[in-house]
């Protein structure tokens, strides 16, 4: 029997309730951390299984890009970075091969077309963000910009980064660090620094079941597909993205599409200061900026994932996934099962993490019912 951990805020027993469910319904050695704030407020802060803790620390894949996309829409906010400039103004060798009239709002809403390079990355390149840039500015397009929109699973934390490089001298991890991480006391981290590393705790394997082994064999893209690109599979050592934050190399460096490590604490915390007063400190977006990265921008078949999307600006349109959510939700979800969002309508913030890696892919299936039932408390 798997025993949950923590607290909950009076009123919010039933969250408490659906965690315990969803830790029964796993096989033996699943653990998962959840975290809530409303209003600036935190009200959920739980954990349970092996080995976990409240504190723990773990690779939270692509819920790394709501660091990223919240440290630009920063900069946009305060006018450093304009959304609709061509990405040359600010980074000249980005505006060749059919990428001149590239917008930062193209890029951002996953329309740029540039989801990879020819031949794809080492793992060396991976970790690092400027040498994906470097690769990233020459290539051509694999769609016509502008045309239709596919997931920069691996790239677009690189793209922006080098942006704001280039506009503001610092890289965009650190700049998160300085207006994001420190000031509000964040547990996640764009390069996890030597003293938190015992408090990682590595990220295991899917472990299919036959049946979903079938299921992701057949579903699986072609290593030169717009899939395979995007996940760099057409590499010839195909990435395997389960051990990415495994890599001390990755956890170091942190780049900003999949390398941040943090707690569902860290989740919860960073999309409640989005919104929300925290311990006194005001919110870091304004409700007009919170508005415009939340708005659709890319809506219907995304050309890499093969399915239905929505995104904002850079933001997954989280009501999309959850239609109880307001309207202007926005948020984030990473491979191995992680969650993390803001409903602005109810200044709810939620941050889910999860050790072994979800089947298939992508946020867990027991999110829905753990944001769910964090929302119906609220209301």
């Amino acid at each position: 029997m798997t025993f949950t951990q923590g607290t909950v805020a009076e009123g919010f027993e039933p969250v408490r309730e659906a965690f315990e469910a969803t830790l029964a319904q796993e096989r033996a050695g699943h653990s998962a951390q959840l975290a809530a704030y409303v209003g600036g407020r935190r009200v959920v802060d739980l954990w349970g299984g092996p080995g976990i803790t409240g504190d723990s620390l773990t690779g939270v894949f692509s819920s790394t890009k709501g660091a990223a996309h919240l440290t630009v829409a920063l900069l946009v906010q305060d006018g450093t970075l304009e959304l609709d400039k061509e990405v040359r103004h600010y980074w000249p060798e980005f505006g060749a091969a059919g990428k001149e009239d590239v917008t930062l709002r193209d890029l951002m809403s996953h329309r740029a077309g540039v989801i990879g390079v020819d031949g794809g990355f080492t793992a060396e390149e991976l970790a690092d963000d400027r040498a994906l840039a470097r690769r990233l500015a020459a290539q051509r397009p694999y769609w016509r910009p502008g045309t239709a929109f596919g997931y920069h699973a691996y790239v677009i934390g690189a793209l922006t980064g080098e942006i704001v490089r280039r506009a503001t001298g610092a890289t965009l991890q650190e700049v998160y660090e300085t207006r994001v991480r420190a000031p509000y006391g964040i547990d996640l981290y764009l390069g996890l620094p030597e003293e938190h590393e015992h408090r990682f705790l590595d990220i295991q394997p899917m472990d299919p079941t036959p049946e979903q082994k079938r299921a992701l064999a057949e579903t699986e893209p072609g290593a030169h597909s717009w899939g395979g690109i995007a996940f760099n599979r057409h590499h010839v050592v195909p990435t395997d993205l389960e051990s990415l934050p495994n890599s001390r190399a990755v956890r170091a460096a942190g780049p900003a599409s999949v390398g941040g490590i943090g707690s569902a604490r860290g989740l919860a915390r960073m999309y409640a200061a989005a919104i929300s007063e925290v311990d006194g400190k005001a919110p870091l977006l304004t409700p007009t900026t919170a508005a415009e990265f939340a708005q659709p921008h890319s809506t219907g078949h995304d050309l890499v994932l093969g399915s239905h999307n929505v995104f904002g600006l850079g933001f997954a349109s989280s009501s999309a996934d959850y239609p109880f959510l307001g309207a202007r939700s926005f948020g984030h979800s990473g491979a191995a099962g992680s969650q993390a969002l803001a409903d602005p309508s109810t200044g709810m913030a939620f941050g889910y993490t999860r050790r072994r890696f979800a089947f298939p892919g992508g946020a867990a299936p027991e999110t829905a019912v753990l944001i769910k039932a964090v929302h119906d408390c609220v209301g």
